[in-house]
């Protein structure tokens, strides 16, 4: 049974739901001031306090009315940040709309390049603020620190640490529904990468952390790390296929991954996984 990801975070006991042609938009409270959104790109994250609102990306253009319409049942107003964690369309795709209703955009470097040379300089999809290695934003009582992981998903990943309320954001460094993660090679993005990201989370966080992943449920330190090994696995068994100067063509005919037994989501499928993880690792 394919792993479809709309299937699998639709099917999550969530505490508030909007309904729209565009599809749901979902939100589940993790603390007294952090709640997960959930809809039809990556997941997420809302800080809603005293200050006000700000969120972790943003999903679609054409979810951004719903997703305004789900923080102001939690909190009346607008948001008044938006943390990229990479520069892809589901997570970006707001952008525009959340800085035409107020909000600054936050993102690393690397994101603004490329957000630059997909929408044009002066866009509005484009940060207004961004940042090399790290950067914290002081706000409803809560210190964000937003940390860059270098080649992981992409060349532009940022992990968010909530550290009074004990949650992290992930972003799509971890894919959290039973698959392989999808590394963007062509984006600066590497299986070492992604590794090295999961491994200094692991070692920063603890057994209380709630963590959420860019797509899938809400995990753990315990989930984290069995992703972790996952991931390691997979690339142990890629280098095992890849002896002796092995093309890609025979990789994908010998079929690594299928000692793996995992199931994969139709927008990424075995074989693409494979030539990514073949391309990074060559």
């Amino acid at each position: 049974m394919k792993k479809i990801l709309p299937a699998l975070i639709t099917g999550l006991l969530l505490s508030t739901a909007v309904q729209a042609d565009e599809g749901p938009v979902t939100a589940q409270k993790l603390s007294d001031h952090v709640y997960v959104l959930f809809g039809q790109g990556g997941n997420i994250a809302a800080s809603v306090g005293d200050d006000g609102i700000y969120i972790i990306d943003d999903q679609f253009a054409k979810l951004s009315d719903n997703i305004k319409k789900t923080i102001s049942d939690l909190k009346p107003g607008s948001a008044e940040f938006v943390i990229n964690t990479h520069h892809h369309g589901d997570h970006t795709g707001g952008n525009e709309n959340f800085a035409k209703a107020g909000a600054h955009v936050i993102a690393h470097d690397n994101v603004h390049k490329r957000l630059k040379e997909k929408h044009g300089e002066g866009s509005d999809f484009l940060p207004r603020i961004s940042f090399g290695h790290d950067l914290k934003l002081h706000f409803n009582n809560e210190h964000a620190h937003v940390v860059h992981y270098e080649h992981a998903h992409t060349d532009g990943d940022s992990v968010i640490f909530f550290s009074n309320d004990n949650i992290v954001h992930m972003g799509d460094i971890y894919f959290n529904f039973g698959s392989l993660p999808f590394v963007d090679v062509d984006s600066g993005g590497s299986v070492d990468g992604i590794l090295a990201a999961v491994n200094d989370v692991v070692n920063q966080i603890d057994d209380n952390t709630k963590v959420i992943p860019g797509h899938g449920k809400v995990s753990d330190r315990s989930g984290l790390i069995a992703y972790g090994k996952l991931v390691q696995n997979a690339k142990d068994v890629m280098l095992k296929a890849m002896q002796n100067n092995a093309s890609l063509e025979q990789v994908l005919k010998a079929d690594p991954l299928a000692e793996l037994g995992l199931e994969y989501a139709g927008w990424l499928p075995k074989e693409k996984v494979t030539t990514l993880f073949y391309r990074s690792l060559k």
